[in-house]
């Protein structure tokens, strides 16, 4: 592969052709692409740091086994989301079955994807709030029904739009609206407690 194709932006339409044929070289493009997006939605859904890199690592293995069957009825994007929300939820079902819902969180900031580094650290005392902050919505999230939880992670931290997150989950645009102003409403009915503990 020339360094011009190497440096050159390949949209999804060439980049599915290329997987499709077996490009090595694409399926390292794919990876690098969509590795950050697919770990977080795992992260949001199963809050597991270990099992979020399993399920991204079991998401790129489908794409490479099926993707001879992707027939571009939806983005690359949307598609693997679709399996990543799958496979999260999935997991959680077995996890629920077999230890009826009994799951520790990540304390501090193990349980979080590492951030770019940045040449202003924050102060200790920042980083504590932080923390403290993020351990508040993880309990908060865990609190949420599953589908609502699922919903509200795409679209609150993941930033998908409606359409994507209705393609991604299989139900209707009216629905996610609706189970997505529900976990709102109930995110905020739990947080608010937890926030005046801390005043």
């Amino acid at each position: 592969m020339s360094k011009t194709i190497q440096n050159r932006i390949v949209h999804d339409k060439e980049l599915i052709l290329r997987l499709q044929r077996g490009d090595e070289w694409a399926f390292q493009l794919m990876v690098r692409r969509f590795r950050t997006k697919i770990f977080s939605i795992a992260f949001g859904i199963t809050l597991d740091t270990e099992e979020s890199q399993d399920i991204m690592q079991e998401v790129f293995l489908q794409v490479y086994r099926t993707i001879g069957d992707f027939r571009g009825d939806a983005s690359l994007a949307t598609w693997l989301h679709r399996i990543t929300v799958n496979r999260s939820l999935n997991w959680k079902r077995r996890w629920a079955r077999r230890f009826k819902w009994l799951h520790v969180s990540t304390d501090s900031t193990d349980g979080l994807p590492a951030a770019e580094p940045e040449s202003d650290l924050p102060s200790p005392e920042t980083r504590v709030a932080n923390a403290q902050t993020r351990q508040q919505i993880d309990k908060a999230l865990k609190m949420l029904p599953e589908q609502a939880r699922t919903i509200f992670v795409l679209r609150e931290l993941e930033g998908l739009a409606y359409e994507e997150i209705a393609a991604a989950i299989g139900i209707k645009l009216g629905t996610v609206r609706s189970r997505l102003f529900h976990a709102r409403k109930r995110l905020k009915e739990i947080l608010q407690p937890l926030v005046e503990e801390e005043e």
